[in-house]
């Protein structure tokens, strides 16, 4: 692995034995480094390794001025999202989270502290985003003896949804108001209260979570002719009308369109989640 270029003391830019760019980090890694020279392979703590030029060029940048401690700190939260929770996620969070730990500390020591407006339903429809969030104010405390409150963990949450969706965060930031107000939906259009300690209330919360996601990737199941869409269509004319109005909320939120297949398994959850379970 030989050195491309220096970007601080601890982190440089490299050329692996395949060619691969790759940004590599270690405690002096960079000290006294030249483009040209091999890499200290005793020094190296983590090799990161962006597909992306452009992410690569951000994460770079990034980096320049950037405290060793707040990167690693970023990686190993990263790290445990991939291999604890199995999350799939975008290359882009390693640029938005470090760059959000990084603001969040100075900001933190300046005495700064923002209140998190969508807390509540970040705790209530992103579970595991945010109990990754709790984690990493936990990390951070224990590593950088910076106490974030609550808020922070439902700000670092946001950041996985986005990287899990693709999004950017201004839309991700949406998320957890589209879907209460898709809940508020189904309770007025079928005039009821819906169990959220239910199975059928979880299924119904994690098909929602989902099909956003497939909005937003752009993988909508197609448009099909279904004799079950329109047995359903026929059998449960309330649930399907439903389904429909939260297809058409959806549509006016995202900007797309919704198939009548997604229509069609929306309204079969819509169904389920009115049921008590078995």
């Amino acid at each position: 692995m030989l050195i491309e270029k220096v970007i601080n003391n601890n982190i440089i830019s490299a050329t692996d034995d395949e060619g691969r760019e790759t940004v590599v980090m270690g405690k002096g890694l960079g000290f006294g480094a030249k483009p040209g020279q091999p890499v200290s392979a005793d020094k190296i703590e983590k090799v990161f390794r962006i597909s992306s030029q452009s992410l690569s060029d951000q994460f770079k940048e990034l980096l320049t001025h950037m405290p060793l401690e707040h990167v690693q700190i970023s990686s190993d939260i990263i790290s445990y999202a991939k291999k604890n929770l199995k999350l799939k996620l975008n290359q882009s969070i390693y640029v938005t989270l470090t760059d959000h730990i990084n603001f969040a500390i100075t900001r933190f020591k300046q005495g700064i502290k923002l209140q998190n407006a969508l807390l509540w339903e970040i705790k209530r429809f992103y579970t595991q985003e945010y109990e990754l969030g709790l984690y990493a104010i936990k990390l951070i405390k224990e590593r950088l003896n910076v106490d974030f409150p609550e808020d922070e963990a439902g700000f670092m949450a946001i950041h996985f949804v986005n990287a899990e969706y693709g999004t950017n965060i201004s839309d991700a930031l949406k998320f957890p108001n589209i879907v209460k107000e898709i809940i508020e939906i189904t309770k007025k259009e079928l005039n009821i209260e819906l169990d959220e300690s239910s199975l059928h209330y979880e299924r119904f919360i994690t098909h929602i979570k989902f099909l956003l996601q497939r909005v937003y990737r752009n993988e909508l199941l197609p448009d099909e002719e279904s004799e079950l869409a329109q047995l359903m269509e026929k059998k449960y004319q309330k649930e399907y009308s439903c389904s429909k109005v939260v297809a058409k909320y959806i549509e006016q939120e995202t900007n797309s369109r919704i198939s009548g297949e997604e229509v069609m398994y929306l309204a079969i959850h819509i169904r389920r989640v009115t049921q008590k379970d078995n």
